[in-house]
């Protein structure tokens, strides 16, 4: 994936999943042979990826909870590159997945 903008529309992968976890008890990041561990900003972030553009998901964040969006698109693109470099997001409507390669 290229470098995230306010325009970028990141989704999940269709392998991860956000989930709240009784167990541990927190909400993770599952994805094949991984668990991350979001804490509760980046929790906010990752569920409201749904195609939107980032600023817009930054806007409803600010409006959420009183904070200026311009710091919230910028700490969100910075945690949001590191997951999308890693392969855990994708820009939506495109193709999705594995690649052809790994897949059985």
């Amino acid at each position: 994936m290229v470098a995230l903008t306010a325009e970028s529309r990141p989704v999940l992968q269709p392998f991860c999943r956000l989930r709240d976890d009784p167990v541990r008890g927190r909400v993770v990041l599952l994805a094949p042979e991984r668990v991350l561990f979001p804490c509760g900003t980046s929790q906010a972030v990752l569920a409201r990826l749904d195609g939107r553009p980032l600023g817009e998901v930054a806007a409803d964040l600010a409006d959420r909870y009183a904070a200026p969006a311009d710091v919230i698109l910028a700490d969100a693109l910075t945690m949001l590159q590191d997951l999308a470099d890693q392969g855990f997001l994708a820009e939506a409507g495109a193709d999705q997945g594995f690649p052809k390669e790994a897949t059985p």
